[in-house]
């Protein structure tokens, strides 16, 4: 490459971050502008917070701009002269009038394996759909959702013990070379992007506070899926005399009990286990609104009524 190639970064979560950071650092790349999502109140305090784009742009003088709706600075945009653009997490769809802006046009690192989960909460179907791989894709952006040809993928195992979060600091540690790698080999005529096959497509929608809920008359081999894949967003949880509980983590194994209502919690050995619509799971940690997270025999101790109770 004969001059830098002039981008612009677009992304929210901490899935671009180490990219964003590739790119900055790469010689032949510049980024002239980040964009980002609007500030947010976060956690319980509602602490209004920025993105972690917008920090890391902002320590080294890039401008940013968190526009409620990107087509708001078209202009702006269009005004810079993009080579390229770069779309990591950003939870906004891009509109065409700025898809065909950029020289090279719009590049999107996706967290599944394309075709296979277009959308949101891809990390967390991989999970609970019990798949033993997913991976990153990048695609050249068409109008779609998450429909455009394929530049190139990796793929990596998903353990047995991946929580979302795990899998999503996984996939992020991968993302840097082989996301450099892409570019460099798209931007110099090496890949030709591929068309997806459609008729594999599935899609994923956002997750919402209320999607973390716990249905215990599903399986256990289902809810034990389901409670790694809710951690750390939306967080799986559960009613216990209208208070909420949140279920952290569960044991892998499962007890072949069926003689409770599901949702009912009893003592199986030291621990504490919930009967399940098929067979019961061990809780191994929870926490009860407004209070620390515990391992289930310390919870104990201090809610001796729990056991007996039916979570619903």
């Amino acid at each position: 490459m004969n001059k830098k190639i002039k981008i612009i970064f677009i992304g929210t979560a901490n899935l671009g971050l180490p990219a964003f950071n590739a790119i900055l650092k790469n010689q032949d790349f510049e980024i002239v502008l980040a964009i980002t999502q609007p500030d947010k109140p976060i956690g319980r305090k509602q602490i209004i917070t920025s993105s972690c784009i917008k920090i890391a742009a902002e320590k080294t003088n890039i401008t940013v701009l968190q526009p409620e709706h990107i087509i708001d600075i078209r202009e702006k945009i269009f005004l810079l002269k993009p080579d390229l653009i770069i779309v990591a997490a950003y939870a906004q769809l891009i509109p065409e009038q700025i898809l065909n802006l950029p020289k090279y046009g719009c590049l999107n690192l996706h967290a599944s394996l394309l075709p296979k989960y277009r959308g949101a909460a891809i990390i967390q179907a991989a999970i609970i759909n019990g798949d033993k791989q997913t991976g990153l894709t990048i695609i050249k952006m068409d109008k779609g959702l998450d429909t455009g040809p394929i530049l190139g993928q990796i793929a990596i195992d998903i353990d047995k013990e991946d929580t979302a979060g795990t899998l999503y600091d996984r996939l992020s540690e991968v993302s840097v070379d082989f996301f450099i790698n892409t570019i460099k080999k798209y931007l110099s005529g090496k890949i030709t992007p591929e068309p997806q096959n459609s008729s594999q497509a599935s899609y994923v929608k956002t997750l919402t506070k209320n999607d973390g809920l716990i249905n215990w008359s599903k399986p256990a081999a289902y809810l034990e899926k389901f409670i790694r894949a809710m951690n750390p967003w939306p967080m799986p949880w559960t009613w216990w005399n209208g208070r909420q509980v949140k279920i952290i983590s569960a044991q892998k194994q499962l007890i072949e009990i069926n003689s409770y209502k599901p949702g009912k919690t009893f003592k199986y050995n030291s621990g504490l286990a919930v009967q399940c619509g098929q067979n019961a799971l061990i809780i191994k940690s929870l926490q009860l609104e407004g209070k620390n997270p515990l391992k289930s025999d310390e919870f104990l101790l201090g809610h001796r009524d729990f056991i007996g109770s039916v979570l619903n």
